[in-house]
């Protein structure tokens, strides 16, 4: 079996590797590496979690420690491409892990964050930038920026960067980069469009394939539950009665649904949060940082955010809302089963959902094990409670969980005194992970105790459950 040793790797890159816990690489490492540290072009057809970050990461680290040279101004010797912030961070992470013992400089740059901090970062030049394309264009139209001089250009999750809409920033960036250079490709699907920028973009490319075009991950056991939309929330919360639900992340399409989600969830007392684009960066990153140390039992996401999340032991996914995209179900699904491991992904199926369930076992090539769960006497019951207990006017539009007016930002002050958990009351009594928070008004604390009540009806027995 091949060894990272028997790949010709710098020692200090296998020092590092050996500090990692990694001794044998994946497969798309061992068919890619070789190739980039040849200075060829290379196209990647590879799914997140196939260890395709270390891919690309190795073989230019060793380029850059066999051929030392001194950055240029505002510039890097190496440029990566990544759609969302939160992956753009986990590539720079990789990069200094594995280049720890080589004295390379790494630096993020992408939306969200302080611009400031990030000009000066660039300001003597960095041997590699991690870089999403809408911030990295404001540097070069503020000419913050240089990139005439970048050796190496890495695109990475290239079909989300057209379905994300950077496409044409992206031509822009590539207008700015030296003709003579190194270009590495990735993408989990070859969509037209996608196909006909990776043949602008490569010269005489090497073609590396670890998993065929648009099949899911066979680690993954799936499984489909229909259901009444209505009925959703009630199936969702009795999942999660079960242990071996222990680190979680639900799916919805949309951003409000997310946080609804994420509110429920933790009223059910299950701790939840949710990430979305609408997140500040520090959002984002606390939440994310909370459910890879087993903080937070449930991560509720939107698309836009599913390729970012690169967390080891993700026990399920849960496709709250099924994808408008057939392609993005095979992305969520692939946030379980990393590294080698096993995962489940539940999808929840309504009536309205039944095309983009077509869609999906057609791109996939696959019919999904399903079970039906409509007109479910147990679901009904549990629904017909949460609408006696938590009317929809509960509150007279504020949220019947947290006393909070609909579109204000949760922990957002109201001018209100200070009560228990935190200032403003809109914090969690200390010791009391997944309580209903503390609400200020009288009827705000009813609907809450009421909603609480909703809850824990569903970890009863179905002989106690009465209408």
């Amino acid at each position: 079996m091949t060894q990272f040793t028997d790949l010709g790797l710098a020692q200090p890159l296998l020092r590092a590797l050996h500090a990692e816990g990694y001794d044998q690489p994946t497969p798309i490492q061992a068919q890619a590496i070789p190739t980039v540290m040849q200075g060829k072009d290379l196209l990647g057809i590879a799914q997140t979690g196939t260890g395709k970050t270390a891919a690309f990461a190795l073989p230019i680290l060793h380029r850059l420690q066999a051929d030392k040279q001194r950055p240029p101004r505002r510039g890097c010797r190496v440029l990566v491409l990544s759609p969302t912030r939160e992956l753009a961070s986990q590539i720079a992470d990789s990069f200094r892990a594995y280049g720890r013992f080589l004295g390379i400089t790494v630096a993020t740059v992408f939306g969200g964050a302080k611009i400031n901090p990030q000009v000066k970062a660039l300001a003597n030049g960095v041997d590699v930038l991690v870089a999403t394309p809408g911030r990295l264009i404001d540097h070069l139209q503020q000419h913050t920026a240089y990139l005439g001089e970048t050796e190496i250009f890495v695109l990475d999750e290239a079909d989300q960067m057209l379905d994300l809409g950077f496409i044409l920033p992206i031509k822009k960036i590539v207008a700015k980069l030296p003709a003579h250079r190194q270009n590495l490709f990735f993408s989990a699907t070859m969509p037209s469009e996608i196909g006909k920028l990776a043949g602008d973009l490569l010269k005489d490319p090497a073609k590396v394939s670890v998993t065929p075009e648009s099949t899911t991950v066979e680690r993954v056991e799936q499984s489909l539950l229909f259901v009444e939309a209505q009925r959703k929330r009630a199936l969702l919360a009795e999942l999660f009665a079960e242990k071996a639900l222990n680190r979680v992340i639900v799916f919805t399409r949309t951003k409000r649904g997310a946080d609804r989600v994420a509110r429920y969830l933790e009223a059910s007392g299950v701790s939840a949060s949710s990430i979305h684009g609408d997140k500040s960066q520090p959002q984002r990153e606390r939440a994310l940082a909370a459910f890879k140390a087993g903080a937070c039992r449930a991560l509720v996401a939107t698309d836009i955010a599913a390729r970012g999340i690169d967390v080891d032991a993700v026990s399920h996914v849960i496709n709250y809302e099924l994808p408008n995209v057939p392609e993005a179900y095979v992305h969520r699904i692939g946030r379980t089963a990393r590294a080698g491991a096993t995962g489940m992904a539940i999808s929840l199926c309504s009536d309205d959902e039944r095309p983009l369930l077509k869609d999906i076992q057609k791109t996939t090539r696959q019919t999904i094990p399903s079970f039906d769960r409509r007109n479910d006497t147990r679901l009904a019951q549990i629904t017909a409670m949460a609408d006696k207990l938590v009317p929809k006017d509960a509150g007279k539009g504020e949220d019947p969980i947290y006393g909070q007016k609909q579109g204000q930002k949760r922990g957002e002050p109201r001018g209100e005194s200070q009560g228990r958990g935190g200032r403003h009351g809109h914090g969690r009594p200390q010791g009391q992970p997944g309580h209903v928070r503390i609400v200020e008004s009288e009827r705000q604390l009813t609907a809450a105790k009421k909603c609480r009540k909703y809850f824990n009806y569903l970890r009863q027995p179905y002989a106690n459950l009465t209408p």
